[in-house]
């Protein structure tokens, strides 16, 4: 991808895998179950998916549901983070919150040094956090690197008041990636009125990532330069 803005695609199979990296798609995040938002996918499924050369961040989240975890969770969870690593993956995308809707910082720091050497997302846990300003703080404060997140709104560009406060308050200290329903009419819009310089789709058709939807996308991206 051309200038200063990047794609990132939500993977949920081998043939989207491969659509994106063809759209030419910055990375993928990389899950299963886009049915329930998304689980972690299997190792084979992952190993696949790296050798197709495109940067993988692999979706770390055990089950459905709500974003508090049991002890037996969080340790499951490491273990995928490591194995993720092993495996080559590029990066995680990790949440964890309490049950105040606050961010689980204890659980966070757990991961965060798990995943040492590998960029670091916290998900669309975000979007139902209390206090989303002190929660970003919490976020950068562990070490996140990017913060996907539809500005607790149902979509993106609904999101586009708080998206813009949270690219101004995170100061360049953490990338600010917009996502939910981001598609070829409004990805532009919604970097520009944001701020944002990354943003994230699925971008499917038929139930799969479309190439000609990725491809339109990082097209239309050139024009913000």
């Amino acid at each position: 991808m051309n200038c200063g803005y990047k794609l990132e695609v939500c993977c949920a199979d081998l043939q989207s895998v491969r659509a994106a990296a063809e759209g030419g798609a910055h990375r993928i995040e990389l899950c299963e179950a886009l049915e329930v938002d998304g689980l972690t996918p299997s190792a084979e499924m992952l190993e696949a998916a790296i050798r197709t050369g495109i940067p993988v961040h692999v979706l770390i989240r055990p089950r459905a549901g709500d974003f508090v975890y049991t002890k037996s969770e969080v340790q499951r969870m490491l273990g995928d983070i490591r194995l993720a690593r092993e495996l080559g993956a590029k990066g995680v995308v990790i949440g964890a919150l309490k049950s105040d809707g606050s961010v689980d910082e204890e659980t966070l720091r757990l991961f965060v040094k798990e995943a040492e050497g590998m960029s670091v997302t916290f998900h669309r846990a975000f979007d139902v956090c209390a206090r989303p300003l002190d929660a970003l703080e919490r976020i950068v404060s562990l070490g996140c690197h990017r913060l996907l997140t539809s500005g607790q709104a149902p979509t993106a560009e609904q999101g586009i008041p708080l998206l813009k406060r949270l690219v101004k308050q995170a100061e360049g200290r953490i990338i600010i990636m917009p996502g939910a329903g981001v598609n070829r009419e409004n990805a532009c819009r919604i970097l520009s009125e944001t701020g944002a310089s990354e943003i994230h789709g699925s971008l499917r058709r038929n139930g799969c990532t479309d190439r000609e939807l990725v491809r339109a996308v990082v097209s239309s991206l050139s024009y913000l330069e």
